[in-house]
């Protein structure tokens, strides 16, 4: 049956080829490879469709897994201990707990301690941490995971190493001689330095003849070896910006505190020494008018003072002799202050007299005020004794604490207050309140600033009626005025010293407020630091983590004017009571300074004789644990007697009153002002507040409020909310059960608590948010508990469920609003994460520690294991009412209450999904706003039910019951809904509930039924894609359903959630695995493709189907990369980032390491090479150079020249395909479709987002199966192979190295970050992404230098970012940067080799082999031409050599663009300065040579490419190293020796005659190496090589066109044209010796008009060569095609240099070419050019515009100059270059060359006498020449341009006068004209021309013409007759001098006398050359140098 199906669908498959085939190609040819991928795919299911998936659990119990155990089997299914429950225990900052001991607490009390004492419940998955949420890949990470990389060889970074390598500084050959020295028809010496020469290393097998197959196995096996194991980590870090997924664990909850300050007190110091002072330390913020720290009491006295108060003093408590402390500032702000006020004992006087000795006498005054101070030290010892229990105000002081941190000085500071940067994910909002400062201006940190130490000179005295707080602040905000009142004040002088510093991260030696010993406290005898506590300036919002219970009373003021009797010195004791017995008073009093730690009393400083007092003392008290009704504190008001009289008492009370802690079991703070009584209270007063008129008392001023004071309490236990605390109270009442309880004012009954439960929940949302946070985890677990467990009230369940449901909504929603600063950068509020994570627990189901099983004692909390449920409690499930109906009271009083509870449990998760399903708008809304924290309970709730449960050996399906099931359903579509309609009011929420819901799901697939699961998120893509369709901007759904599809492959178990190893095939049969059916075919098949492997690297329905999540994830790409999507750039970049984010984490994961595992894991991506495939025409072209877009497609058709078919003419083997048929075998050559421009539509991919996807490309290419790829290569069509070559050709160009260098100079990766703005901008505008994700992802953006124009754009990249960006690499960090891009570009091109093998042995036996193997061979050159390590191309070379001994005929039949190109790349390896990589390219040349002669017995061919492409080579190639490449001749030579096969035949021979050829072009130039930075001299040079090959016209021409490049470079373009028209000439030469054509030129001849130095191209005739022997002439540029761009360059040239005339005579040659082609489009834009050129010469025709060239005569004298020496040129320099300038430029480049005070300039131009010259020095000699014409000349130069085109004789004078010197009187001065000729016209092919002729005068002549005998016997009668000539005008010229003399006056004696020198100096010039006679032949007497180059014979290059 199955085969009979199978047969079918083959059937199917045949009939469907021709119409796809003819489908595909009408695709191709429309331009786009996959326009219709949306709606068609192989198995029918659109992509916009998400099919079906498998029903995951049946798969895995119907198929059983055929591995062994192991990692593969590990993939099977999730691991057995997935889940486990983690107890972790609390940490405490105290050693003691601080807890209260005693046994009988109350309710409350108890749940507070409890909730501080008990550990973290973690329900934690093992694996999490594997998944790229937990642990992203960062920089970080993958840094490390770079460490122990090997280093990569690279050719440019070998040479900046080696440039000056010691080898070359002593060769010989690198003197500079003259050309001449190594003449090149003497081959003799070039043959002996070779044979001399050391070869490389020979390659072992290299001449043994091995079958292919086997070259090949041994190939790859040392390919395989030494191979980094993963791809990924050698790529930049997934794109932090699109890390949806990123998690991290939250921080447990911990104690908050602000940025803290440690304060140390060093000593006091006054003027006197007499009594003690004690001092108060505080923080007070002046804006805020509020004392913002408790109080720091410290006293610094010495032993001796303080033994003055032995009287009073108990034994000091350690804690109480602290002298440092360390206070916490939440809201640090410029103005706060920290005030000292210092104390001393009560004494009689008040506070001025008291100071006043302390101001007058100073201490240097202390002999001379002995007695005085005697006097006050006795006194004091007095008051000491008597009343050193009392203290009185005495001085103050504050300091401004900005001041210090300010001035302290912050070089390093970081205003982040966090001290360590976080990843740039949370960047979003910095955690902690430092952020909610109020504004601006008090942005200033307590944290990290510089330790100051402070000595306080001035205290100003306290003023009796100025101590309380108001006046403080008052006198506070003057300080910081300039003009203070304060400064007026006579100061009271003293020395305090204290130390201010940031406080350390954990100081030792700390006691915490509560006067805990906080860890680490080393030795409990230390003295200790003091932890101040805060009283933060604005609401701190931290929930309580530990115990506290603290009570401060501050008694403000006291009015006891009216009150009779002698009241003056007023003070007032504090007392706590638990009771009215004076007995009761309890120790909770702190102590202060030097005296017991608790007390149980204090008293207030005594203001002397003042009846009505102002406080400013702070008492603080420790809150007794059990607070009761009969607790009060109790205040007694005392006179203190100063002076010491008979018979009166020391203190005499003289009032009372009191507050009573408790009412209505609420603890009572704020302001009070209470009555005082004069009599003692009567008993049972506490009950009572004062303010009750009790009978028989006496109160002062008649019952009204004297005294004023006021109750702050920091308590973790009481809320002080009056809401909070009804709830809390209701509560612990239920527990309790105690029954009646006064509640305010009315009694709670048990008929009325559950309608005040309700109530109370209700207005859960009144409470302030301040202790709503606070106290947040005992209300959430409150409202938990009532969920879970309904009360029950009279026997009767009270189900409270939605009440609670609602009020959770509501605490969640104001936490959440109160911590908005704190959100982490998905929008969670980290304290509400952390409850969830670590506090939440089910109650009643308590965990005892992991290892063993639950005790059974455990409530068993789970429905169904009640197996005696009532069945009233199925109820009302039918109607989808809530359980929590509050109707449904179930009677329950015949079960016994503990069985009642066990049965009314409930499970939170089934609740919280039903109360959410049915919620009212409402509550829904504010459910919605924090998704995330509902569904984090849910699953942590499903996970203690599991685990507690002991479920998880339940198979999935039944682990929860179905109607739960329903609620999640219908939940997760009401969330999916919600996501969608909201998406475009509020796109925030939105994106915020996506990814709540996909967690949520990816939380599921951990403890549910994933097939359940899946089916859900297949809901709701089909939710998203209704939507789709009438979207108003889809993008923005797109992004949210991308973000949602990354998060739930962000799943640790993801691999096995797509069933990797179950076999691909449609369920109903199942078939064996195709990945085990490893036949080794390299066979195109020849059969129908085959189905079940196409369906695997396709998105077929199969594969969808079975691998779920990596389908939709591979969808998501497809649809995004198709080229009409929308939004498409974000698109991209959010679908490849996902996907590389994925591989990165397959990369860094310890579970797939092994190379079985990773090609399962691969299989899930396979059908990302085909989707990157279809892309290639949009992604990013790395390949430099246009149009190279499809550069193995485009070897299709000649219309990929054009803009595609032309009329719609269909190309032969389009029309073949569509017949049906296969593509015709030789149709020319391509491999892929289509034309190369068309194809470009929909939007390119940006540079970053291309080089991604190459790199996935790339991952999958190498952890694929080989076999696998095999298959899918045999299936492939030739067009779609051609596109996968293409695709490699592009990753080979995206990785390829830039070498250290390009690291140092942009110091910054090239592609990270290059951004495309433009689409950002749109996406801006269109409204694709939100505003603030927009804010977000910019101050994320820390691009080193995006494009720079978008720089208005982008705030984040100011000019200042990118230079402190780029600069900020360590040379570390560049030199790991280089490594790291080494090892991937070697790697990446060992994958692309790895392919290519496989492509080969795939299509060996093809019918479209050729075309295929072209390509594959044309990536292969590729790879070898661009940068590379050694280690790739030793694999690279081989695997050429493999090719071309397999199919020679590629490279010796077809075209010779491939031979020529490889003979380029192996000549240039060969001079590699690395001897692995030369040993290696000499073995592939001999080969090649080898393989040529085999074939045809002759290698001309070859021969002539290697010649061609050394001499290229040179010309081009800056740091290239002829020493090296000498060795590889000298190798290549050795291989010809040696190997045996060929010894009969000429084959050595010619091998060796080749390498002395090319040894012989090397020795000229290293010549031009030396002169590198001379460019006349590189010129002359390269020249001189051109002329050297005048016999090898490719190898003149390739030098032609090496020197126009060398000019365009140096900006020559007149002379860059004269290159291109004698190449332009010397193509004509030969194509008119081929063919007459009328059309063409007739050779040089016809280029006259251009330059009329062009017909030296003709020197060679066809005697010397004929054309067509094979390999001559074959280049690309000698045919028809090459002449015209030839000519087009050469007018781009001339246009470029101003020369549009010439630009005309070019097209004059050009145009007939182009008529004859018919050639209408080129023609037309010739015309247009020509147009050009003329509007421009007639718009410049004064020809001023157009400045063509300056001309000097330059003359080289002296011995350093070498074949320079005494050489005549004229050099054409830029227009308008002066004198001067050419002068220095000389002057500066020889003086650089042969060093300081060597070149002298000569300053005049007459003739140089060379015996008169320094033989060590080098003369200069340089004047300014002007172009000449003879009259006849003018009439044909018309023009400016004529006047300045085709120059070949210029002049230049020189001034004398008649006395002999040059410049004399105006009449006197006489000048002398000297012409100059050139050997060529300029402009030539050269800047600098040498002089030939020069017409000075007779003398010059003669010299010239007379100086030598002629070698010609035909000559020697006009040499005899000049001579005769110069004897008769020698005789002339003294009969003229001797007529002259008998006609002139005195006046002219001395202009004769002058004209009789010059004659005698003639005569004796003239005298040698005139006496010579013929017939003796005499050797000449000076061989000039000059002629001897015309002389000079370069051999002809003999081929």
């Amino acid at each position: 049956m199955a085969a009979a199906e199978r047969r079918a669908f083959a059937h199917k498959i045949n009939r469907t080829v021709a119409a796809e085939v003819r489908k595909q190609v009408s695709r191709e040819r429309s331009g786009s490879p996959h326009s219709s991928r949306r709606c068609s795919s192989s198995l029918g299911v659109p992509l916009t469709e998400v099919i079906e998936p498998l029903d995951f659990e049946d798969v895995l119990l119907s198929r059983p897994p055929d591995a062994e155990p192991g990692p593969l089997r590990d993939l099977v299914e999730f691991p057995a201990d997935d889940l486990e429950l983690l107890l972790q225990p609390r940490e405490c900052r105290t050693t003691e707990p601080g807890i209260p001991e005693d046994e009988k607490l109350d309710a409350q009390v108890r749940a507070a301690v409890e909730m501080y004492t008990e550990d973290w419940l973690i329900a934690h998955r093992r694996y999490q941490h594997l998944s790229a949420a937990y642990s992203p890949i960062t920089t970080e990470t993958q840094r490390e995971r770079q460490k122990g990389l090997t280093r990569q060889v690279y050719e440019q970074d070998a040479s900046g190493d080696e440039k000056s390598s010691p080898e070359d500084a002593d060769d010989p050959r690198h003197s500079s001689g003259s050309p001449e020295d190594t003449p090149r028809s003497s081959g003799a010496s070039g043959i002996f330095d070779l044979r001399n020469l050391a070869a490389d290393s020979l390659l072992p097998s290299l001449l043994e003849r091995t079958a292919p197959e086997d070259v090949d196995r041994r190939n790859e096996v040392l390919r395989r070896q030494h191979r980094p194991r993963t791809l990924l980590s050698l790529y930049p870090a997934p794109d932090e910006d699109e890390a949806v997924e990123r998690c991290s664990r939250p921080e447990p909850p911990h104690e908050h505190f602000g940025q803290r300050i440690l304060v140390k007190c060093l000593s006091l110091k006054f003027e006197i020494e007499i009594e003690p002072i004690f001092g108060i330390l505080a923080l007070y913020d002046v804006r805020e008018k509020k004392k913002i720290s408790e109080n720091f009491y410290f006293d610094l006295n010495s032993d001796s003072t303080k033994g003055l108060l032995r009287a009073h003093g108990t034994y000091p408590a350690i804690s109480t002799l602290a002298r440092s402390a360390i206070f916490s500032v939440t809201y640090p702000s410029p103005d706060i202050f920290l005030v000292i006020k210092l104390e001393k004992v009560l004494q009689q006087g008040d506070i001025s007299e008291c100071c006043e000795p302390y101001m007058v006498m100073k201490e240097v005054d202390t002999a001379k005020n002995k007695e005085k101070l005697e006097k006050l030290r006795l006194a004091a010892e007095q008051f000491c004794t008597r009343l050193g229990r009392y203290r009185m105000p005495f001085a103050w002081t504050a300091v401004h604490l900005a001041n210090i941190v300010s001035s302290a000085g912050q070089p390093d500071r970081d205003s982040d207050s966090e001290g360590e940067r976080r990843p740039a994910w949370t960047d979003r909002r910095r955690r902690g309140l430092s952020d909610r400062t109020s504004s601006g201006d008090d942005a200033c940190s307590f944290s990290g600033f510089r330790p100051a130490t402070l000595t306080v000179t001035n205290f100003f005295k306290q003023e009796a009626e100025r101590l309380s707080d108001e006046d403080l602040f008052k006198f506070l905000a003057d300080m910081r005025r300039p003009s203070s009142l304060l400064r007026r004040l006579r100061p009271v002088t003293a020395q305090l010293k204290i130390d201010i510093s940031p406080a350390p991260e954990n100081p030792h030696f700390c006691l915490s407020p509560e006067l805990l010993h906080v860890k680490p406290y080393p030795d409990p005898r230390g003295r200790p630091t003091k932890e101040i506590l805060e009283f933060p300036a604005r609401e701190v919002y931290a929930p309580h983590t530990s115990y506290r219970n603290l009570l401060y009373v501050y008694p403000h003021s006291l009015n006891f004017s009216s009150r009779q009797g002698s009241v003056r010195n007023l003070t007032v004791r504090v007392q706590y009571m638990a009771g009215e017995d004076p007995s009761q008073a309890l120790p909770v009093v702190f102590g202060k300074s030097s005296c017991s730690e608790f007390t149980r009393e204090a008293f207030t400083p005594v203001v002397y004789h003042n009846k009505s007092p102002e406080f400013y003392e702070e008492f603080k008290l420790h809150l007794p644990a059990c607070v009761t009704e009969n607790h009060h504190l109790l205040f007694t008001f005392y006179h203190v007697s100063c002076q010491p009289r008979p018979g009166t008492a020391l203190e005499t009370p003289v009032g009372f009153t009191w507050i009573p802690l408790l009412q209505h079991g609420r603890l009572r703070t704020g302001p009070f002002c209470l009555p005082v009584s004069v009599d003692q209270p009567p008993p049972s007063y506490s009950v009572l507040t004062p303010d009750v008129a009790l009978p028989g008392m006496r109160w002062v001023d008649s019952h009204k409020g004297v005294f004023s004071v006021e109750l702050t309490a920091v308590s973790s236990v009481h809320p002080q909310d009056p809401h909070l605390d009804k709830f809390f109270t209701l509560v612990h009442v239920l527990e309790e059960g105690a029954f009646p309880i006064r509640l305010k004012d009315g009694v709670l009954s048990e008929g009325t608590v559950e309608q005040e439960l309700r109530a109370s929940l209700a207005a859960l949302r009144l409470t302030s948010p301040e202790p709503l946070v606070a106290f947040s985890h005992h209300v959430l677990d409150k409202l938990v508990r009532l969920v879970v467990r309904p009360p029950i009230i009279g026997g009767q369940l009270v189900n409270l469920g939605r009440g609670a449901f609602e009020a959770m909504a509501h605490v969640v929603s104001v936490v959440h609003r109160s911590l908005e600063s704190a959100q982490d950068a998905r929008g969670h509020c980290p304290l509400l994460a952390a409850y969830v994570y670590y506090a939440f627990r089910v109650p009643g189901m308590e965990p005892n520690l992991p290892g063993g099983a639950p005790p059974v004692t455990v409530q068993p909390a789970t429905l169904a294991r009640a197996s005696g449920r009532p069945a009233s409690l199925y109820l009302a499930r039918s109607k989808s009412i809530s359980s929590s109906n509050p109707d449904l009271a179930v009677a329950l009083g015949s079960v016994d209450d503990e069985v009642s509870r066990i049965l009314a449990s409930k499970l939170l998760h089934e609740e919280l999904a039903l109360q959410w399903v049915v919620s009212g708008s409402a509550v829904r809304e504010a459910v919605l706003q924090h998704a995330w924290f509902f569904f984090q309970l849910m699953v942590k709730s499903m996970t203690l039910h599991l685990i507690l449960g002991q479920r998880l050996d339940t198979p999935r399906k039944i682990r929860f019951p179905g109607r739960f099931l329903d609620d999640i359903a219908a939940l997760v579509g009401n969330v999916g809904m919600e996501v969608i309609t909201r998406v475009y009011k509020d796109v925030e929420l939105a994106e915020r509930l996506n990814a709540s819901l996909a967690f949520f799901l990816s939380d599921l697939l951990s403890l549910a039924d994933r097939g359940f699961v899946f089916s859900m998120v297949r809901a709701h893509y089909k939710q998203v894609a209704s939507r789709l369709q009438s979207a108003p901007n889809p993008a923005l759904l797109l992004t949210l359903r991308m973000d949602f599809t990354r998060i739930l492959c962000s799943h640790e178990h993801y691999v096995t959630l797509n069933l990797p190893c179950c076999p691909l095939s449609p369920p109903a049969s199942p078939s064996p695995s195709v990945s085990s059916t490893t036949s080794q075919s390299s066979t195109f098949s020849s059969q129908a493709p085959d189905s079940k492997v196409t369906s695997m690297f396709e998105l077929s329905g199969p594969f969808r189907q079975q691998h779920f999540l990596a389908g939709l994830l591979l969808t998501e790409l497809a649809l995004a990369l198709e080229p009409e999507a929308e939004g498409a750039s974000l698109l991209h970049k959010k679908a490849i980032s996902a996907v590389h984010s994925l591989l990165s984490g397959h990369d860094a994961d310890p579970r797939y390491a092994e190379a079985t595992v990773k090609t399962r894991v691969a299989e899930l991506y396979l059908p990302l090479l085909s989707l990157a495939r279809d892309t290639l025409p949009r992604l990013h072209d790395f390949a430099e150079g246009p149009g190279q877009r499809s550069r193995l497609a485009s070897m299709l058709d000649s219309d990929t020249e054009g803009e595609g078919d032309i009329g719609g003419t269909i190309n032969p083997s389009v029309a073949m395909a569509i017949a049906g048929g296969p593509l015709a075998p030789g149709s020319r050559g391509s491999i892929s479709q289509g034309p190369a421009t068309g194809s470009r539509s929909g939007c390119p991919l940006s540079a970053e987002s291309s080089r991604t996807l190459l790199v996935c490309v790339l991952w999958v290419l190498k952890n694929a199966e080989p076999a696998l790829l095999q298959h899918w290569a045999a299936d492939l069509s030739p067009p779609q192979l051609g596109r996968l070559l293409d695709l490699l050709y592009l990753c080979l160009a995206a990785f390829e190295y830039k070498g250290k260098k390009a690291f140092e100079r942009i110091n910054s990766l090239t592609f990270k970050k290059s951004l495309d703005m433009k689409a950002r901008l749109e996406e801006a505008i269109l409204g694709t992404i939100g505003a603030r994700q927009e804010m977000v992802r910019r101050s994320r953006e820390r691009s080193p230098f995006g494009n720079q124009e978008n720089v208005r754009w982008r705030k984040s990249i100011t000019h200042w970012r990118q230079t402190s960006d780029r600069v900020d690499k360590t040379k570390e960090e560049i030199e790991h940067e280089a490594l790291v891009d080494g090892n991937l570009a070697t790697e990446a091109s060992l994958v692309v080799l790895d392919t290519l093998e496989i492509i080969v042995q795939t299509v060996m036996l093809s019918e479209a082999r050729e075309s295929v193997l072209g390509a594959v061979l044309k990536v292969v050159l590729y790879s070898l031409g661009s940068a590379q390590s050694a280690l790739f191309l030793q694999h690279g070379l081989a695997t050429q050599r493999a090719l071309v001994s397999k199919f020679p005929e590629l490279l010796f039949e077809e075209e010779t663009e491939l031979c020529a190109d490889l003979c380029l790349r192996l000549l240039r390896h060969c001079g590699s300065r690395i001897s692995t990589i030369r040993t290696h390219a000499s073995a592939s040349l001999y080969l090649l040579m080898r393989q040529n002669f085999e074939i045809g017995n002759n290698f001309a061919r070859v021969k002539m490419q290697v010649t061609m492409s050394l001499s290229s080579l040179v010309g081009t190639t800056q740091n290239f190293s002829e020493e090296h490449l000498r060795r590889s001749l000298k190798t290549i030579l050795t291989y010809a020796e040696e190997d045996v096969g060929l010894r009969d035949s000429t084959f050595a021979e010619q091998v060796q005659d080749l390498m002395f050829n090319l040894h012989m072009i090397l020795t000229d130039t290293v010549k031009m190496k030396e002169h590198q930075e001379d460019p006349e001299m590189l010129i002359d040079l390269m020249y001189r090589i051109a002329r050297g090959y005048q016999g090898s016209p490719d190898l003149r021409l390739t030098w032609l066109q090496n020197m126009a490049g060398k000019h365009a470079e140096l900006g020559n373009h007149a002379e860059a044209a004269q290159c291109m028209v004698h190449a332009a000439a010397l193509v004509a030469e030969y194509l008119a010796l081929l063919e007459d054509s009328r059309h063409l030129p007739v050779g040089c001849v016809s280029f006259q008009n251009i330059s009329s130095n062009v017909l030296e191209e003709s020197a060679i005739s066809d005697d010397i060569l004929s054309p067509d022997e094979e390999g001559f002439c074959s280049g690309k540029y000698f045919t028809e095609l090459g002449l015209v761009g030839l000519l087009e360059q050469a007018a781009v040239y001339f246009t470029m240099g101003g020369l549009y005339e010439a630009v005309n005579e070019v097209y004059k040659t050009l145009i007939p070419i182009l008529e004859a082609h018919r050639d209408y489009k080129k023609l037309a834009a010739v015309h247009g050019k020509l147009q050009e050129a003329f509007t421009k010469i007639m718009h410049q025709s004064s020809g001023w515009e157009r400045v063509f060239g300056t001309y000097f005569r330059v003359g080289f004298y002296g011995a350093r100059f070498g074949d320079l020496d005494e050489q005549e040129f004229v050099y054409k320099e830029p227009s308008i270059t002066k004198l001067a300038e050419i002068s220095h430029r000389l002057e500066e480049f020889y003086t650089e060359r042969f060093g300081e005070d060597v070149v002298e300039i000569v300053k005049d131009s007459n003739p140089v006498d060379k015996t008169k010259l320094d033989p060590q020095k080098a003369y200069i000699q340089i004047t300014y020449v002007e172009p000449h014409f003879d009259t006849y000349e003018l009439k044909d130069r018309v023009t400016y341009f004529d006047r300045n085109y085709g120059l070949r004789t210029f002049l230049f004078c020189t001034p004398f006068t008649p006395d002999g010197r040059a410049h004399g009187e105006l009449h006197e001065q006489h000048k002398r004209k000297t012409l100059l000729s050139t050997d060529h016209a300029f402009p030539y092919i050269k800047t600098r021309i040498h002089v030939c002729h020069r017409e000075e005068g007779p003398l010059e002549v003669a010299q010239v013409f007379l100086a030598e005998i002629p070698e010609d016997p035909k000559l020697f009668r006009h040499h005899n007759k000049l001579r005769l000539c110069f004897k008769d005008f020698c005789k002339k010229c003294e009969d003229a001098l001797r007529k002259n003399k008998a006609l002139i006056g005195p006046d002219q004696k001395e202009y004769h006398r002058e004209l009789e020198r010059n004659y005698t100096r003639l005569r004796e010039a003239l005298q040698p050359l005139l006496t010579q006679r013929l017939p003796q032949l005499l050797a000449p007497t000076t061989a000039s140098l000059r002629h001897s180059l015309n002389r000079a014979s370069f051999r002809k290059l003999d081929l």
